[in-house]
Parts: C-alpha cells; sequence; structure tokens
C-alpha cells in the first residue's frame, strides 16, 4: 500500500515544489513507484516535470469532480517509475464548487483509493495557504513532511501548520502524522541559516531529517527546462542533497515496518502469557468416598510373535 505524503508549508517561497519534485525523482531512481499530485492550482510542479505552462489538459481538477477516470489523468515524467497528475489554474474554482457539498474536506481523499495499490508513494504539493485544498490534501494524506527555509518566517509558517495538523485529526477523525521537517535554503555561510537550523533541531517535537537542502542554481534552473534535477544537474550539492533526503525517508519506511513487525512477534508471547497463567484449584463444595477401580494394565510385546496368535500378556496387576 502506499505511502501518502502531503508536502506542506502555509509559507510560500520555502522550496515546497521543488522538493515535492525532486524527493520523487530520487525515490523513483532508488527503485520505488512514485505517483506525483499537482494539488497547487500555480501548477509549478506541472510545469517542474515537463508539461507546458497552462496546458489543456485534463487535470486534477476534473478528476477530483468525478469528470474524468483516474487512471486517465496519470502522465509520464522523464523518470522511470516517476508519474505524476498534473493541475491547472482552474483548480482555484473548486474551493467554490465543494463549499456546500457534504464531506468537502474528503474529496481527494476518495480520488486517490484506485491509486493506493499502485504506487509505492504518493506525494501531494500543496498550496501555499490555509484552504479548502490544502485541508482536501492533508486529510488525504497519512503524513506530511515540512519544507522550513531558513529564516525566520520559515519558523512561524511550521507552527502554524502543526496547529492545523492537530485541528484536522481532532475535528475530522484522522491520524495524520508528521513524517519530518528538512530545512531548504541552506547556506552555512550565513549565521541566519545556521541559528534557525539549530533552532529547528533543538525545539521541533518532531523528526527533522538530518540532510539540509542547499541553496543552489541547479535547483533554481531545473524548472525552466521542465527538468528534476536528477536529469539536469545530478552531480551538484542540491541534487545530491536530495537524494539524501530520499535514502532518509526510505529508511523511515524501513524503520516503521520492523516495528510493525517486532509487535507482531510479541503478539503470540502475549497470548501465551494469558493462556499458560496459573489456574486456581477447584475445590468439590461436597464431600465424597474414596472408592477403588480395579485396572487391569496389559503390557504387550509383539517382538517374534505371529500376529495370529495375538498380543502375550506379560503380567497383570489391579489396583
Amino acid at each position: 500500500m502506499a505511502r501518502v505524503i502531503a508536502i506542506c508549508n502555509q509559507k510560500g517561497g520555502v522550496g515546497k515544489t521543488t522538493t515535492s519534485v525532486n524527493l520523487g525523482a530520487y525515490l523513483a531512481a532508488s527503485g520505488k513507484k512514485v505517483l506525483l499530485i499537482d494539488f497547487d492550482p500555480q501548477a509549478n510542479a506541472s510545469s517542474g516535470v515537463g508539461l507546458a505552462k497552462n496546458a489543456d489538459v485534463k487535470n486534477i481538477y476534473h478528476g477530483v469532480l468525478a469528470e474524468a477516470a483516474p487512471m486517465e489523468l496519470v502522465r509520464q515524467t522523464g523518470v522511470h517509475r516517476y508519474e505524476f497528475i498534473p493541475a491547472h489554474p482552474s483548480l482555484a474554482g473548486l474551493t467554490i464548487e465543494l463549499l456546500q457539498k457534504p464531506e468537502r474536506e474528503y474529496y481527494l481523499h476518495k480520488f486517490l483509493d484506485p491509486f493506493r495499490y499502485v504506487y509505492d508513494y504518493i506525494l501531494i504539493d500543496l498550496p501555499p495557504s490555509v484552504s479548502l485544498l490544502t485541508v482536501n490534501g492533508l486529510v488525504a494524506a497519512d503524513e506530511v513532511l515540512i519544507p522550513v527555509q531558513c529564516e525566520y518566517y520559515g519558523l512561524e509558517g511550521l507552527s502554524q501548520l502543526l496547529e492545523t495538523v492537530d485541528m484536522i485529526n481532532k475535528n475530522l477523525g484522522r491520524n495524520l502524522k508528521i513524517a519530518g521537517a528538512v530545512i531548504t535554503m541552506y547556506d552555512a555561510r550565513e549565521h541566519l541559516s545556521r541559528e534557525v537550523a539549530k533552532e529547528v533541531r533543538r525545539h521541533f517535537n518532531g523528526h527533522v531529517y538530518d540532510v539540509e537542502i542547499p541553496r543552489s542554481i541547479a535547483l533554481a534552473e531545473a524548472p525552466s527546462f521542465g527538468k528534476p534535477v536528477i536529469s539536469y544537474a545530478p552531480d551538484t550539492p542540491g541534487a545530491r542533497a536530495y537524494e539524501r533526503l530520499a535514502r532518509e525517508v526510505i529508511a523511515q519506511e524501513v524503520r516503521s515496518r520492523e516495528a510493525v513487525n517486532e509487535k507482531i512477534m510479541e503478539a503470540p508471547q502475549a497470548i501465551a502469557t494469558q493462556v499458560i497463567a496459573p489456574i486456581a484449584p477447584v475445590v468439590p463444595t461436597k464431600p465424597f468416598r474414596e472408592r477403588t477401580i480395579p485396572i487391569r494394565v496389559v503390557v504387550a510385546k509383539t517382538e517374534s510373535i505371529p500376529a495370529a496368535n495375538g498380543p502375550k500378556i506379560l503380567y497383570e496387576h489391579s489396583v
């Protein structure tokens, strides 16, 4: 079953779409089958993997409203095992169309159901705002990955998103988890970058990925060519950083699977402990008389005795 991860931060310009596009590419390069859902009306993730800007094609808008079959919307990227469903500026109108509908927060969740057993990872690129689109994306996901820019406002966006996740879990009955925070646009030469990274690692209660995504010209240029950085400049620091991030994300999956296996192995032991628990002796409520019952014990020795003659009785004893 797919691991569905929403890449989200309520603040814009933190490297959210860059992370969505390039994390997906390196997960695919690691052997995982990946689907990228562009759920941002700006459609930057779609153009970042090769779709012409504002291309007139069926997109996630048609899928969520059941105006197109889900599998019809899937398009290929230039990376093997990496596919995507595009967005379009018309997606902004979806908020108004869903406003009066029942269970309006679950439309994307229902749309993704046919894909959950087809892919290893489904990544959802969300808009940088708190809207019905963002809520739909978070409800559809199992986990949230939060890009945190190395600036003061990046820390504010992080705290606001945690409040939103808590609200969704409480009010919509979800169990949305924080996959982790990833530090983006990091420059080790800048004092502010170092301080923000230190503060995030010191005070964030959730997981913080070890890798820090650096500022990189290659990461900035790759979208203009419609390519993930793995296809544009794989030997650059930004590319190597996203490769490390993909390895860390996969490692989380392995640790989670091992934890589940440990619980499965512990379960029989717990059951055995209950079954083998001492049983209190049964005390008769009425006295009874002792009786002697004659028992005839027969021990047969069949060696070298023909079957027709039957067993030979060696001794008898009555009790």
